[in-house]
């Protein structure tokens, strides 16, 4: 039990005065308003500090009261420097007597994956090729360029118009799968470099904010289909997920929308309208209410950029039925491609699992080809990407028989499927996930 109080972490303190603490005390401290967490067997109070985490409140919040050694290593190229930040967070360290795992983890699983982490490491497999980002940016540039010239030489006829929407779907998608590898910091050794050039994807390519992705998507890497954690988990009672969700809501005689039919709207309301309409509501409102006023810069220059672009040949209003009918289209393509790897996993509340089990429940992959590779950004290696965010995407392929085989060891389930049963299986676990609501709903 930690000697004395909470004061916390000045770091000159002789190191006679350090002081121990047991797991049962870590673990109280995971409140709004008072948040411990472990690291490499150091304890930290973050409770001021989580409001200036760069990667954002929640996702930090989310560790307190337990160890979190590997979403550490998992999110930050450079170690080195954060330490800098954690040392006057630094208020003691575990008991001699405890076990460096929370909860009664598998100690051994848990260095094993550490080992893995490391021979990656050494492996080079964090090195990004800037070959392949230069390509691929590249490509995404010719797509903008040769839709312009199209309709430049082709006029705006509607067959015309149809491949220029189609061309601006393809670029809006890969600029899509490009901002993510930025804002996970996998192409340049500088976590700088890639804010930089994270701004530039995702604001002047796509019209989004870098700061709006950043804390949303890092909480749904570090509690994957977590609910209350997990913000890609929260469907705004429009869905229910998982198994133990909808026979909650059937309990509680909870019925928003009738959710034993809710593979067949998903149709309707998921795939046109999560980009054109929530997506866009949520990204202009955050970045005014939290004012992030550089992704609105790098926002507004990308509907400039289109508007000067496409007014002379399709005049205001026409411009606007056209971006928004990219954006329908592109969304899609994005709901399929991200909903496939996660929807029909497992769904739950928060199990403390170690942090392969928990990426790995959450997380599927889907069979690799050229053109799965291109059409999901490498998404299909979902559980690479879970295991190691901050790898170059074209690395995934070399790590993946080590993941596997480690899996394979201690009996951990890794499942990899075709594209096409991915995308039925989206629909199958909404049926089966409605089916629960209806019978606890009707039954219970």
């Amino acid at each position: 039990m930690g000697k004395g109080g909470e004061q916390g972490g000045d770091s000159g303190e002789p190191a006679a005065q350090i002081r121990f603490y047991t797991w049962e005390e870590i673990q109280k401290h995971n409140l709004r308003t008072d948040k411990w967490l472990v690291i490499e067997r150091k304890v930290y109070n973050i409770t001021k500090w989580a409001k200036r985490h760069p990667g954002g409140q929640r996702v930090i919040s989310h560790c307190a009261g337990e160890d979190a050694t590997d979403a550490f290593q998992a999110f930050h190229i450079n170690p080195t420097l954060v330490q800098k930040f954690l040392k006057p967070l630094l208020i003691g360290e575990l008991a001699p007597g405890e076990p460096s795992q929370d909860r009664d983890k598998n100690s051994q699983l848990v260095e094993d994956f550490r080992t893995l982490r490391k021979t990656a490491e050494d492996m080079n497999l964090f090195q990004a090729s800037p070959l392949f980002f230069s390509f691929y940016l590249g490509h995404i540039i010719v797509m903008e360029v040769l839709a312009w010239l199209m309709i430049s030489y082709f006029g705006t006829g509607w067959i015309t118009t149809l491949i220029l929407a189609c061309i601006l779907t393809t670029s809006q998608a890969q600029a899509g799968w490009l901002q993510h590898d930025f804002g996970h910091l996998s192409v340049f050794k500088k976590s700088s470099w890639n804010h930089i050039v994270h701004k530039f994807v995702i604001g002047h390519l796509k019209g989004a904010s870098a700061n709006w992705w950043n804390h949303r998507h890092f909480q749904h890497h570090a509690k994957p289909n977590i609910f209350h954690k997990d913000p890609d988990v929260n469907m705004l009672h429009i869905f229910v997920l998982g198994d133990t969700q909808p026979v909650e809501y059937g309990k509680k005689k909870l019925k928003y929308l009738p959710y034993n039919h809710q593979h067949e709207y998903f149709f309707l309301i998921f795939p046109p309208l999560l980009i054109p309409v929530y997506f866009q509501i949520q990204i202009i409102s955050t970045m005014i209410k939290h004012r992030f006023w550089a992704d609105l810069a790098w926002a507004i220059s990308y509907y400039l950029r289109y508007f000067i672009t496409y007014i002379p040949f399709y005049g205001i209003l026409g411009s606007l039925c056209l971006l928004t009918f990219v954006r329908f289209l592109e969304s899609h393509w994005f709901v399929w491609v991200t909903q496939m790897n996660h929807i029909p996993m497992e769904i739950d509340s928060e199990k403390h699992r170690d942090w392969l089990s928990s990426q790995m429940a959450a997380t599927c992959n889907i069979e690799q080809s050229f053109f799965n590779d291109w059409f999901t950004g490498h998404l299909n290696f979902q559980i690479e990407h879970h295991l190691f965010p901050t790898m170059p995407r074209h690395n995934f392929w070399k790590v993946k028989p080590l993941v596997k085989s480690l899996c394979a060891k201690y009996g951990v389930h890794y499942e990899e499927k075709p594209l096409g049963k991915a995308f039925v299986d989206i629909v199958g676990s909404l049926k089966k996930s409605g089916d629960l609501w209806l019978d606890a709903y009707l039954h219970k």
